[in-house]
């Protein structure tokens, strides 16, 4: 590798990609440094560079730690043959994408045709540019994969096709093998054959795709999400699930800690207790503990259940099921903290001051023994009705009538001793944190109900309550004193790291938030506050929820990593995830930093795990991102289902986002977002202005905007790929509107030149 020329200091982001780009073999830290004569502390200060040019969207990293430029494919990587066309020529994508945008298609050059490649083959393969794509060199053919696609069968020219869901195929394929799979069946199938004769064998029917369990599958297999468990797994889970609670835990069965969780939940993790402190030296204080499950005694490092928790890397939530990170017998079962039965706990100790700052923390292995598992609304409810006894206004009434609480097992005595100390509590602890101003994003959560048979009963936005911020605010005053506890002991930390975000997505939601009217100042320190000045400043415009959605895609993405950068949106300096080890593999991995820091007995970090941190911090942040994507991907189909059965009618909808080819509208209370093309609009040219993200008619000129709410009739809902479609209410087949059309806005036409406006 050549030495770069460098005059003394660090080399400049412009070189350091060229350098990137230029090179023959991947290119690391070490070989930047190397390759411009670095040493010392130039070297600490190259790390802090590399890390702001992938923040400014410059480079990316791939396996191994080597880099690349941004959205460019590594020099030497794993791809997976997805094609082959007529003329033989195979074609490649990366094993691995991770970056914006869809990912490219390589061109596999192979110096010879005897043992072609085929579809489903994998090779490790050096890479080159080659003007506007890309060229594969094959250095090494490994164990072959299989290229499974999903999708549904039809029935045309009599025979069977495989129509695809993923939307990057193009054509539909006919199958050779359908097995006992009939026409209009979800089903997973693999390519086979070579071209010209490409054929689809199915290997296994899922159903049917419009029945609502099947939109939790289609995104399970879609996404690669291990869902069954090994043997050997399940039956160490039943072994560990009758271990002896062991001696020498702190004994807490007497107080009377509850869970409040959904009413759907399907394991609990955590609970909470709280009482005024008796301390002369914390007058007005009060003293908590969160109680977490204590996984970490029952998941070994290196057991067969720690190795598949870890691949799980977390669970995964769809409105008909979930998908655990731990067997059932554990995360359902023993692991679960349930009234009335002997939990092992891991126990954080708070001392709280009169003003809500966290003065002390200690932790222990105890046993509990909850008094209730309450849902939100339930425990809600119960401090409403104390509140309308005293005279005084509910906080934040709920749905469920107090007089009902007896009925949901709420009693007096529980209220007195458990929820008014825990609210009395949380009312410091919410100062403290109004004082503190994280990022306040009011963005709704969407709730499906199912009945019995998994059909959909309702798509509704969840109640916020003040019962959600009060677990919320005890969840994170647990895992800060985790962070810090361990902080205090040098230990290793997982931290749950939240950046700042980068200054070119700040530069764009200037511009964004110029066309409201809005300024926002680049010169300032960026804090969450200044995000919620701006919210405050739009009061009940209708353009608030979309700014909203715009100030969350400035945010920078969470992660996990054991170096600590913060987390912006929650205002804290040191946060680690505590509160979740059944769910989440981060926050075992804290459970075992503390048990090793503090001497708690069994089921401790290991040196291992320790020096692998940072590895597996990048590991479960990618799992953690799938999870995310196959939930709102799920939730979507659902909520095309449900909008299924109105095709027809006319609905209230939020512009949500505007391009030159149409604009994407959204259901108001239930999201899922739908596009209507240009050439749905009329026939007249459309303008497109960039700048204030609008749709202008040349002729009419009406006017559609981000933010805008209007009337649309929907077209199409189309359960199986979660997507819907609008057109204007008058336009052909629409049903008679159930209320007053609104009036769409019209204003002048913008200052600017046509743009991709076209006549249809």
């Amino acid at each position: 590798m050549k030495k770069q020329k460098n005059h003394g200091g660090l080399p400049s982001r412009e070189q350091i990609l060229k350098f990137i780009t230029d090179s023959s073999q991947p290119a690391g830290k070490r070989e930047i440094a190397k390759a411009f004569g670095l040493k010392g502390q130039e070297k600490i200060l190259l790390k802090a560079l590399l890390k702001d040019m992938g923040d400014e969207g410059l480079i990316d990293s791939a396996p191994g730690r080597a880099f690349h430029k941004m959205g460019g494919v590594p020099k030497v990587t794993v791809l997976r043959v997805v094609d082959v066309d007529d003329d033989g020529q195979a074609w490649a994508v990366p094993e691995r994408w991770e970056a914006e945008g869809p990912e490219p298609r390589l061109r596999i050059k192979e110096k010879s045709r005897k043992g072609a490649l085929g579809v489903g083959d994998r090779v490790l393969a050096r890479t080159e540019e080659a003007g506007k794509g890309w060229i594969a060199h094959p250095l090494k053919q490994l164990a072959r994969g299989s290229e499974l696609m999903m999708g549904v069968l039809h029935e045309e020219g009599g025979r069977l096709w495989l129509k695809g869901l993923d939307k990057k195929e193009r054509r539909d394929m006919p199958v050779s093998d359908a097995g006992d799979a009939e026409a209009g069946d979800l089903v997973l199938a693999e390519k086979t054959g070579r071209p010209p004769r490409i054929t689809a064998r199915v290997t296994q029917r899922l159903g049917d795709p419009f029945e609502p369990r099947s939109f939790s599958l289609i995104a399970i297999h879609k996404l690669g999400i291990p869902h069954i468990f090994g043997d050997e797994v399940l039956e160490e889970a039943k072994r560990v699930a009758r271990l002896d609670l062991g001696k020498g835990r702190e004994d807490l069965r007497h107080l009377p800690i509850v869970a409040i969780d959904p009413a759907d939940a399907r394991d609990h993790d955590d609970a909470v207790w709280a009482a005024p402190d008796d301390d002369p030296k914390n007058p007005g204080g009060w003293k908590a503990i969160v109680a977490i499950a204590d996984v970490s005694f029952y998941v070994r490092p290196g057991s067969a259940l720690d190795r598949e928790a870890k691949r799980r890397g977390n669970s995964v939530y769809f409105p008909d099921r979930v998908v655990p990170m731990l067997p059932e017998i554990l995360s359902a079962d023993v692991c679960s903290l349930k009234a009335g039965e002997d939990r092992a706990a891991m126990a954080c100790h708070l001392t709280i001051s009169k003003q809500g700052e966290i003065k002390g923390w200690r932790f222990t292995r105890a046993v509990v023994r909850l008094a209730a598992n309450i849902p939100y609304e339930n425990a809600q409810a119960a401090i409403d009705a104390v509140a309308e006894e005293r005279g005084e206004p509910a906080s934040s009434p709920c749905s469920l009538d107090p007089a009902d609480l007896a009925t949901h097992g709420v009693s007096p005595e529980l209220v007195r001793d458990a929820l008014l100390p825990l609210w009395a509590c949380w009312k410091t602890l919410y100062a403290a944190r109004e004082k503190r101003a994280p990022l306040d994003l009011d963005l709704p959560e969407r709730r499906i109900a199912l009945d019995e048979k998994g059909r959909i009963l309702s798509v509704a936005p969840r109640e916020r309550l003040d019962a959600h911020k009060l677990i919320e605010d005890y969840m994170i005053a647990a895992n800060v004193a985790a962070a810090k506890a361990l902080e205090a002991k040098k230990a290793p930390v997982m931290y749950r790291v939240h950046e700042p975000p980068a200054r070119e997505k700040l530069v764009a939601l200037k511009e964004y938030l110029k066309t409201f009217g809005l300024e926002f100042a680049l010169g300032q320190v960026i804090r969450p506050d200044t995000f919620n000045h701006v919210i405050r400043r739009l009061g009940d415009s209708d353009h608030k929820p979309q700014v909203m959605e715009q100030i969350l895609r400035t945010q920078t993405q969470a992660y996990y990593a054991p170096a600590n950068h913060g987390h912006f949106g929650l205002a804290l300096g040191s946060y680690a995830h505590f509160t979740s080890p059944i769910r989440r593999y981060s926050d075992l991995v804290v459970h075992r930093a503390l048990v090793a820091a503090y001497g708690l007995g069994e089921g401790a970090l290991s040196g291992d795990e320790a020096a692998t941190m940072e590895r597996t911090g990048e590991h479960i942040s990618l799992l953690e991102r799938r999870a995310m994507e196959a939930e709102r991907d799920t939730v979507d189909r659902y909520v095309a289902a449900y909008l299924s059965e109105k095709v027809g009618e006319i609905l209230d909808v939020r512009i949500t986002g505007v391009q030159n080819f149409g604009f994407f509208a959204t259901v108001e209370g239930l999201g899922g977002d739908g596009l209507v093309p240009v050439r749905d609009l009329g026939g007249e040219y459309f303008r497109y202005d960039e700048a204030t993200h609008s749709l202008t008619g040349e002729d009419s000129e009406t006017v559609y905007s981000s933010g805008m709410r209007l009337k649309l009739r929907l077209a199409e809902a189309n359960p199986v790929n979660g997507a819907l479609r609008f057109e204007l209410p008058e336009g052909k087949g629409a049903l008679p509107p159930k209320g007053p059309p609104r009036v769409i806005k019209r204003r002048g036409r913008p200052a600017n030149i046509r743009h991709q406006g076209r006549r249809r």
